[in-house]
């Protein structure tokens, strides 16, 4: 079964400013590579929410996008929350 899949507005904000600093630092076949990226995670994740780590929890999941990036999301019963993406080169949120 599929999992419906919601942004938040934090992960609207987040997602739309890692593609701009990747068009910017390397132009925008390598923002376009990233977008499609998403697009393949956010498949996986629809069909197999605990595919990837858990986090603090087990509801709480973090997807690894690239060396770079990652994105957090929330699984719920019928649906799945993606919650922000995260730039992995900064100081952890918390410990996984």
């Amino acid at each position: 079964m599929s999992h419906a899949i919601y942004w938040t507005d934090e992960a609207h904000e987040t997602f739309d400013a890692i593609v701009l600093i990747i068009e910017d630092k390397w132009g925008f076949k390598q923002a376009g590579i990233f977008v499609k990226r998403v697009q393949q995670i956010s498949s996986l994740i629809a069909e197999q929410p605990y595919l990837f780590r858990a986090s603090i929890t087990r509801d709480l999941r973090q997807a690894i996008i690239s060396k770079q990036t990652s994105v957090f999301y929330e699984v719920k019963e019928t649906s799945i929350n993606i919650l922000f993406f995260w730039d992995n080169r900064q100081e952890p949120l918390f410990d996984l």
